[in-house]
């Protein structure tokens, strides 16, 4: 097979080409795209920063999420100073099984 670079020259008209050759002109120019598939989605952890975090995260004010945090769940709650940070997978659970547990 002769390379297609030696068929086609740059005065070649593509009216010209057969459908083989400009496929072949389009594999050469285009790399190969291979799909990705991601090993697992849940490897990363979804984290919520702050009270406004975990506020935005219940939609609960301001004094209900302080509530949240120093209760059901702590757990999921990292606090270095004022700095908090909340894995919020965890803490949707926690509260999950708090509201069963309270029958709330």
């Amino acid at each position: 097979m002769i390379p297609i670079e030696r068929r086609i020259s740059d005065d070649t008209r593509l009216i010209d080409l057969t459908v083989g050759e400009l496929k072949e002109l389009f594999e050469s120019l285009v790399p190969k795209i291979t799909p990705v598939i991601p090993t697992q989605f849940k490897s990363e952890k979804r984290l919520v920063y702050g009270l406004k975090g975990i506020k935005e995260l219940f939609h609960v004010s301001d004094s209900t999420a302080r509530k949240l945090k120093n209760g059901p769940i702590k757990e999921a709650v990292s606090q270095s100073g004022r700095t908090i940070v909340v894995d919020a997978d965890m803490a949707l659970m926690l509260f999950k099984n708090y509201e069963k547990k309270s029958g709330r």
